[in-house]
């Protein structure tokens, strides 16, 4: 029985050298734990304005600086409607086309007019959907202090001024003129 108290008494002896080895606790939040919990104070930002636009011609110039980056790097070429804002397009026309709907939109600035398909790209925005008689936008403003703001935009088909209203025949006309 002496042998089994020598061994129990070595075991002690080990436990009691781990324990004389002090042990020191870090603490990586920073705070001192025995202050009161302060919530951190809010920031208040600044309401700015919305981001200035940069004119057309320098829209153009940055879509033909983009437009040549991509050709150098064999990467397809942004679309010409990158250059363009939401308000500066009328839809002209809407009709079908085995690839879906397609939409014929006026650039009003330049003069050049488009075909336009769903996921269509523009400066502020993007074309979501085509429906029989207007286009679906989501509009996305930029603010000065790099919030963005993103809304649903709709714009009808372009009504016909008086000039072409006189130069297109009347549905009436057409019809009574078929039939004898």
């Amino acid at each position: 029985m002496l042998i089994i108290g020598g061994t129990v008494s070595v075991a002690m002896s080990q436990s009691s050298q781990k324990q004389a080895t002090p042990k020191t606790r870090t603490v990586s939040s920073g705070r001192d734990p025995f202050r009161k919990y302060e919530p951190p104070k809010a920031v208040l930002r600044r309401v700015a304005g919305e981001a200035a636009v940069p004119s057309i011609q320098e829209r153009i110039n940055l879509y033909k600086a983009q437009k040549q980056a991509a050709m150098n790097a064999r990467m397809p070429a942004p679309k010409p409607t990158t250059a363009l804002l939401l308000n500066e397009i009328q839809v002209v026309g809407i009709s079908r086309t085995p690839r879906g709907y397609a939409a014929i939109v006026e650039a009003t600035p330049i003069k050049l007019s488009y075909v336009i398909y769903p996921g269509e790209p523009f400066y502020d925005g993007q074309l979501v959907a085509i429906e029989d008689s207007r286009l679906v936008f989501r509009r996305e403003t930029v603010f000065a202090d790099g919030r963005r703001e993103r809304n649903v935009e709709i714009k009808p088909l372009r009504q016909p001024n008086a000039i072409n209203a006189m130069a297109a025949p009347a549905v009436s006309d057409s019809v009574a003129a078929t039939k004898p």
